[in-house]
């Protein structure tokens, strides 16, 4: 009997031991369980996001320029050459609440072609006789402060400068503006450039060279200027070797990515205000730079609306870094200077 009680005894204890193995594994199998890695996410665009741009027509004028406000929040900054050698800016705002924009000025033919290859809505404040008709003859929907001060744009009445240089507006302004005008809020049009969620490392690219300054000349009066900060990995913008700051925050502007290349312009014939016409359609040669380095890209545009394609050297379509992108569109004959 006590040999039977003995062997009852063993099998239980068997038993447990076995049963508080199983358990055991269950226990390791639950701690070792590795949590899956969380999607990285572009900070500069929601790629999901169908939100249509604005385009707003940004004053570079010496007594605007220091009342700059909100261009930190545009994910792409046009600047090309206008009449008296002077340069405005077209900024692309999307998704952002932006709470001061400006200065805003009038339009000029040419940056309508920057506008429709984004599928924006064009924000301006008067025009050009040729950008008047070609805002018509194009059907661009466009927010005009001529016909909408007060209402969708305001006049900073503190700054003390003359008063075509006071004019801006609010993100928020402009969408009740494009809801008010039934303008079209969505688009289906890709973004102009392929944006990577990892850093990308041009050093290794052929013909890379280093690019901690880069200077472009846009006329005897205006030198865009750009100087690398290597531990905030990003270009500090200067504007005639003063640093461009923003009027509101006080902070100087900086850019992620810099796209420049050369195109033809002249004055168009019999304007007496000197305006331009700008042949920027065709192809051409030109630099991308970011993160201290550049390489020489080809770029490609086949009619007004159609979109800029920027490619390497050997054909394939450029990605740029996940940050704001200035697009500095020379005069082919100025002079684009990239050094270390």
């Amino acid at each position: 009997m006590k040999n039977i009680k003995k062997v009852v005894y063993l099998v239980l204890c068997i038993c447990l031991f076995i049963c508080g193995c199983g358990s055991k594994t269950k226990v390791d199998e639950k701690e070792t369980t590795v949590p899956q890695k969380e999607e990285k996410k572009l900070k500069i665009v929601d790629l999901s996001s169908k939100t249509r741009p604005y385009a707003v027509m940004i004053n570079n004028h010496p007594s605007a320029r220091v009342n700059h406000a909100g261009l930190q929040d545009a994910y792409i900054v046009y600047e090309l050459i206008v009449e008296g050698g002077m340069t405005r800016y077209m900024a692309l705002f999307k998704d952002v609440d932006t709470s001061k924009i400006g200065s805003i000025r009038s339009s000029r033919h040419y940056f309508l072609d920057y506008a429709l290859e984004n599928d924006a809505i064009y924000v301006h404040w008067g025009w050009s006789p040729q950008a008047q008709k070609d805002i018509s003859s194009l059907k661009i929907n466009n927010i005009n402060g001529l016909s909408y001060e007060n209402k969708y744009f305001y006049r900073d009445k503190t700054l003390k400068v003359a008063y075509e240089h006071t004019g801006f507006s609010t993100m928020e302004m402009l969408k009740k503006a494009a809801t008010d005008l039934n303008y079209r809020t969505t688009t289906d049009k890709d973004l102009l450039l392929n944006y990577s969620v990892d850093e990308i490392d041009l050093s290794n690219k052929e013909n890379a060279e280093v690019a901690n300054n880069v200077s472009i000349s846009y006329s005897s009066s205006v030198k865009t200027s750009y100087v690398y900060d290597s531990e905030a990995k990003v270009y500090k913008r200067f504007v005639n070797g003063k640093e461009h700051t923003d009027g509101v925050t006080k902070k100087q502007y900086t850019a992620k990515n810099i796209i420049t290349y050369k195109v033809n312009n002249s004055t168009i014939t019999g304007d007496d205000k000197g305006r331009q016409d700008f042949y920027n359609t065709g192809s051409g040669k030109g630099y991308y730079i970011t993160d201290g380095y550049a390489v020489p890209i080809n770029w490609k545009k086949d009619s007004r609306s159609s979109q800029t394609v920027y490619t390497y050297l050997d054909g394939t379509e450029i990605k740029v870094n996940d940050g704001n992108t200035y697009i500095q569109i020379q005069p082919t004959s100025q002079t684009l200077t990239i050094s270390e």
